[in-house]
């Protein structure tokens, strides 16, 4: 079997692409290429119009099975290759595109859906919203990034160290550190590039020293779905007078001042608080990471949906428990027993790509009582309840090699695409009418 594989951004342009649209598609490509290639032989495409169909053809001439794989949202898909083509795609809202938009009729995912005959996607939530329009024998399969076994092994290497230990991380980048920025230098006006933070010049490296009960979270703040603001004021207000509660917001974005001044502002507007708010721009190698994960006793989403979240499966297959919501793509993997779950109400919202902003789904919104509610919770837990943060921490292992292990992608996509070729061959032999 030839397996053709394409993602918008790569190896090449990833780094420019930080934060921008359909990024995130380039890293689910790469978790899912092991799994891949023990199925069949892959091949990586940089422009499907071109290079796609001549490989389809060979093998056909030959006999040999071929899908291509688009790892893009459906309106992003190509329907008119001859190659069997699925689209890959993630999808956090109640409801698919189901109307066309914007002079472009792929924006209405159901005609896309229609014309490839089957789809992936991430989780049991996109399953039943696609399954909703397409109807309920829609062949849709769902499939995470299956990171479980690299960051499992991991988080195995990783021991446990008492919460008075520091670690230290090396950071090629800029950080903002609450216990050293003078916030009065962003106040409600402008942000004052120079006080504090050179955004034209950043270190090339410096050291970041965490200690105390510390929670992560790793997100691109120009993405209107993460909600981080709820995260950042809950944070501040939870532990106003706790002086060892620090929150580490990772950023993942192409441009640092775009990423910063508005959580900066934020931060500002917060004060005083006597915990620490650790802002980090940069390229994290391995072992920083690592030290970063190890350093994490809580990974943090507030979001308003999730297509299935690499961050939070990341640090919860190292072992480390959420204080998150359990909707959308979180329902097949957070529990009370691995998480501090948060209350979420829904409500009308648009479809992200859509320029008319009208309301036709739905997105879940943090009850922001309970997320401090679960702040509080889960920092009890951390400093008095080593026992249960045990439990706590061996059901995130557990739950997340359930949900996104290699072995379970495998057996999926095997079954989905062994189907699938048996549809396409009896398409084949079925006498025309």
């Amino acid at each position: 079997m030839l397996i053709i594989i394409h993602s918008e951004t790569n190896q090449h342009t990833i780094a420019q692409n930080l934060g921008r649209s359909e990024y995130s598609y380039y890293f689910v490509l790469k978790e899912y290429r092991p799994v891949l290639e023990r199925l069949g032989r892959v091949v990586e495409v940089s422009d499907p119009q071109t290079e796609v169909d001549p490989l389809y053809l060979e093998c056909l001439g030959r006999g040999e099975p071929c899908v291509f794989l688009s790892f893009s949202p459906p309106h992003r898909t190509p329907v008119h290759l001859a190659c069997p083509t699925l689209p890959v795609f993630a999808w956090e809202f109640s409801t698919i595109p189901d109307e066309a938009f914007d002079g472009e009729p792929r924006n209405d995912w159901r005609s896309v859906l229609h014309a490839c005959g089957a789809a992936v996607t991430h989780s049991s939530y996109t399953v039943n919203a696609v399954r909703e329009a397409m109807g309920a024998g829609y062949p849709i399969v769902a499939v995470p990034a299956p990171v479980w076994d690299r960051f499992a092994a991991r988080g195995a290497q990783l021991p446990e160290r008492p919460l008075s230990d520091a670690y230290s991380l090396t950071i090629k980048g800029l950080v903002a550190d609450s216990r050293t920025l003078n916030l009065n230098a962003f106040g409600p006006a402008d942000l004052r590039s120079g006080d504090g933070i050179d955004f034209a010049s950043p270190v090339s490296e410096q050291t970041l020293v965490l200690d105390g009960v510390i929670y992560t979270s790793v997100f691109n703040p120009g993405d209107g779905r993460k909600n981080w603001e709820d995260m950042l004021s809950a944070f501040c207000v939870c532990f106003r007078d706790v002086e060892d509660a620090t929150l580490v917001l990772k950023l993942t974005h192409h441009d640092a001042e775009e990423a910063l001044s508005d959580i900066l502002h934020h931060l500002y507007k917060n004060q005083s608080y006597r915990c620490r708010i650790v802002l980090v721009y940069g390229y994290l190698a391995d072992p920083d990471y690592e030290q970063l994960v190890q350093a994490t006793r809580y990974v943090v989403n507030t979001s308003y949906g999730e297509g299935q979240c690499l961050p939070l499966m990341e640090f919860m297959s190292c072992g480390k428990p959420a204080v998150a919501p359990r909707t959308t793509a979180m329902i097949d993997y957070l529990s009370a027993d691995n998480a501090f779950l948060i209350e979420s109400t829904d409500e009308l919202t648009a479809w992200p790509h859509d320029p008319r902003k009208a309301f036709r789904t739905l997105r879940y919104v943090t009850n922001w009582t309970s997320l401090c509610e679960a702040y509080r919770a889960s920092y009890d837990v951390a400093k008095n309840q080593p026992q249960r943060y045990a439990r706590m921490s061996a059901q995130a292992v557990s739950s997340l090699q359930a949900f996104c292990s290699q072995a379970v992608a495998e057996q999926r996509l095997r079954a989905f695409l062994t189907q699938l070729f048996e549809r396409l061959a009896a398409a084949l032999e079925a006498p025309e009418a």
